[in-house]
């Protein structure tokens, strides 16, 4: 029996809420108060999704945040350099989960969804923001850059606005969201989940077996060149990134909530 079989209809983890109603999971970041992306929701995540894979009766799964935001990102103080190998294998292994997942993968947005947040958001099929949802990529701010985001985003909204939002790391809303094609729709903050029920609608009267077979043939970008983008900006990340002296000021000054000082070196 898996984790999830094993769960009534709501169960809370120590970092994700999993609630089941077939043909569809919802898998709820739950760190309060931003949803922050640690080590054990990245484990839990990881867990959750391979069970969510095994199950026949689930055609698509639902991500989306609590309280204040869908995610404002990965762990900061994991990415110091004894820990920010094991914790970005750990991140992108839940990622590449997603990109490989047979079941459709559905975003809902809302509150800040930043950096890995933000990541994780649009790696998802189906994305649906709320209007006052703030999305960005804010790394290059730390001296740091988002592996997923510089693989993948110039895919999905051209390569001009990929440059602006991860070497500027500036934040846009739910409406610019959606009209660069990070999100599909946006929506006012109540009307959210009523459209995540709709597309919910729209995908349990389809076959499953069709949509796993379409999800194997599409993506919006090719699943072979992400693989090979993903590894190749994480060898640079660890190789070249890591060893510079302004990734270690961006983030100790981040820790130590003080202005960096850079060394341009």
């Amino acid at each position: 029996m898996t984790v999830i079989e094993s769960m009534q209809a709501t169960t809370t983890f120590t970092r994700l809420a999993v609630e089941i109603q077939p043909p569809v999971v919802r898998l709820r970041l739950n760190n309060p108060p931003l949803n922050v992306i640690d080590v054990p929701m990245m484990e839990e995540l990881a867990a959750a999704l391979a069970d969510v894979e095994s199950r026949p009766d689930i055609t698509a799964f639902i991500l989306s945040g609590s309280q204040k935001a869908f995610s404002v990102g990965v762990d900061v103080a994991a990415h110091t350099p004894d820990k920010v190998e094991e914790m970005l294998g750990k991140f992108h292994a839940v990622i590449r989960a997603i990109v490989a997942s047979k079941k459709v993968s559905i975003a809902a947005v809302h509150g800040h969804c930043l950096g890995g947040g933000a990541e994780l958001a649009m790696v998802c099929d189906l994305v649906y923001t709320s209007e006052l949802a703030t999305w960005g990529f804010p790394e290059i701010k730390l001296a740091c850059y988002p592996p997923v985001a510089a693989t993948a985003l110039a895919a999905l909204v051209g390569p001009k606005h990929a440059a602006d939002l991860i070497l500027t790391g500036r934040s846009i809303n739910g409406k610019e969201a959606a009209s660069i094609g990070i999100a599909n729709a946006v929506l006012a903050e109540v009307d959210l989940e009523h459209a995540v029920q709709e597309a919910v609608q729209r995908l349990a009267q389809l076959s499953p077996a069709a949509l796993a077979i379409t999800k194997k043939a599409f993506y919006a970008w090719d699943s072979i060149h992400f693989d090979k983008g993903l590894a190749r900006a994480e060898k640079i990340y660890f190789e070249e990134l890591m060893k510079t002296e302004d990734a270690h000021e961006g983030i100790n000054a981040f820790l130590q909530k003080r202005q960096p000082k850079w060394g341009g070196k």
